[in-house]
């Protein structure tokens, strides 16, 4: 089995910064594209970064300049640093991975459960 958990949401007021966290663990055996979408009340989930394995980075056209995906592979963890946050960047954000696990020759995503970014002052 595999879980993914986020931490590093919470309160924050506009202009200010965040640093979310997606550590994976399980019976993993690699970790191919990692992602980060987000919600807000009453819309749909929306993309919002990923990150291959060759380093290519794409961000969704609200966030670029402003966010930053990255990852540790000794960790099993995926970052998402987000500057100069906007009361419109509130929502609960969940990473994505894909992943393969030990033992298997597919590739399947995950998600996590989710933490919540509140912007306002």
């Amino acid at each position: 089995q595999v879980q993914l958990v986020e931490s590093g949401g919470g309160w924050v007021q506009p202009g200010g910064s965040l640093r979310l966290s997606c550590t994976s663990s399980g019976s993993i055996f690699s970790i191919n594209i990692v992602s980060w979408f987000r919600q807000a009340p009453g819309k749909e989930r929306e993309f919002v970064a990923t990150l291959h394995t060759s380093g290519t980075t794409n961000y969704a056209d609200s966030v670029k300049g402003r966010f930053t995906i990255s990852r540790d592979n000794a960790k099993n963890t995926v970052y998402l640093q987000m500057n100069s946050l906007k009361p419109e960047d509130t929502a609960g954000y969940y990473c994505r991975n894909l992943i393969k696990e030990t033992g298997t020759t597919y590739l399947k995503f995950y998600w996590g459960q989710g933490t919540q970014v509140t912007v306002s002052s």
